[in-house]
């Protein structure tokens, strides 16, 4: 008798434990309206509200209405935010984050040398926490070795884990010694394969590719040239012949993924370019053909200003050869990017975040602007033009029918690129993960 009423009982909490369930899956999504001085079409980079009042309302995690606060009326019943004198904008995007890699609090050149993979994967989940909190509301992976970057992408995707949406590329591919490599230790110590994205020769190289995109890689990294934050010669050197790197773009293109070309040197970014990649990072020695194919193809630069300035390094913490190269490199890259910007090449955001301390995302845009774009320009770059190299439609605008990727910063962006330095609200997917 006893067993038949805990039977009873337990069919009860089921029954009850399922209606519950159904009764919340029936529910209407929250209906939430924030409210601010202004609100920036990224588009054309009209300022709506003028100071009277913008309104977003976001239903779920789509945007319902944006627009002038006297054109879009706020729901019956909505939670509404107050932001006050803030401009709302798109959630921003960063195309060049190695979020295992570094933090935002002071590390030396060794840091994480006796790291391993667990240790990597709560640092990237702090430095994703990190990230989205800064206003990056996507960001691609420039490699992240044991594929953490895929694992934090499906934590976040699942609520166990907060940080922006992540477009993960496992490990970079390199080839034996190159920047990418683990170079400058003994034969047999940290020697690297494949599967880790090490491999010489078209062969080897499907192997590499393919085997990155069987464990979850939605974009291919290319190393075209050696590397400033290594123990190669030479931070310009080209890594990898066209054909070579013509076999990574063809894999990746069969499998819809493209591939962003790690290219400092002038050779390495032409055969780069000639293979087919859709992105130079950070393009030190574009010369006039460099440009004039990178216009034909539709190729975008992400620059990197901001570490290739000298932003965000400390010199001091490096062994000598390094910061010859970062010097070196600093010169070249500030002229490149000059005659980028002024020949029109697209132009994407990405931080190299992880070189440099995770969390300074945002000082990227006054260097961009400092190097002759406007301040809409490289807002524009941050989301509409990310959002194109990524081949996403679903976000990077504040207009109906997007996720609800929302950021608001203190006073108007266009007339002090900086304040998007100290973003103080975050929505990302109509959750709120930042308020000031």
């Amino acid at each position: 008798m006893k067993m038949l009423a805990r039977r009873g009982a337990v069919l009860v909490a089921l029954v009850l434990s399922l209606v519950s369930a159904a009764a919340a899956l029936a529910a209407p999504p929250e209906v939430i309206a924030l409210r601010a001085a202004r609100l920036l079409d990224v588009r054309t980079g009209r300022v709506i509200g003028g100071g009277r009042g913008a309104v977003v309302v976001v239903e779920g995690d789509r945007i319902r209405a944006a627009g002038a606060a006297a054109d879009v009326a706020v729901p019956p019943g909505a939670r509404v935010v107050e932001l006050g004198d803030r401009t709302l904008l798109p959630g921003l995007f960063d195309m060049h984050v190695h979020l295992s890699h570094g933090s935002s609090k002071p590390q030396g050149f060794a840091a994480g040398l006796f790291n391993g993979p667990i240790d990597n994967a709560f640092q990237a989940a702090d430095n994703a926490r990190t990230t989205l909190a800064g206003g990056f509301t996507t960001v691609r992976s420039a490699g992240d070795n044991d594929f953490i970057d895929v694992a934090l992408d499906k934590a976040i995707e699942r609520g166990i884990a907060v940080g922006p949406r992540i477009v993960p590329a496992g490990y970079q591919i390199s080839m034996t010694g190159g920047h990418g490599d683990e170079d400058g230790w003994p034969p047999g110590v940290f020697e690297m394969g494949p599967e880790q994205g090490v491999a010489d020769g078209p062969e080897k190289l499907l192997r590499a590719v393919r085997y990155q995109i069987k464990h979850g890689a939605r974009v291919i990294k290319l190393t075209a040239t050696a590397g400033v934050l290594g123990f190669e010669a030479t931070y310009d050197a080209q890594q990898f012949s066209e054909e070579e790197m013509r076999a990574v773009v063809d894999e990746a293109r069969r499998n819809r993924l493209k591939v962003m070309a790690h290219a400092h040197g002038l050779a390495g970014t032409l055969a780069a370019l000639h293979a087919g990649v859709a992105s130079i990072e950070h393009g030190s020695q574009l010369d006039d053909e460099a440009i004039r194919l990178m216009k034909a193809g539709g190729v975008y630069l992400v620059p990197t200003a901001y570490i290739n300035s000298g932003g965000g390094q400390d010199l001091a913490r490096f062994p000598p050869e390094i910061r010859a190269k970062s010097e070196a490199a600093t010169r070249a890259a500030g002229a490149s990017l000059d005659r980028a910007i002024r020949a029109g090449v697209k132009i994407a955001f990405g931080t190299d975040s992880g070189a440099m301390p995770q969390g300074r995302n945002a000082r990227e845009f006054a260097v961009l602007v400092a190097h002759g774009m406007t301040p809409l320009a490289a807002i524009q770059a941050a989301t509409i033009g990310a959002a194109d190299l990524l081949g996403v439609d679903d976000r990077a605008v504040l207009e109906p029918g997007r996720l609800a990727d929302v950021i608001a910063v203190p006073g108007n962006p266009l007339e002090d690129v900086r304040v998007l330095e100290r973003v103080d609200f975050v929505m990302k997917g109509g959750a709120v993960f930042r308020t000031p």
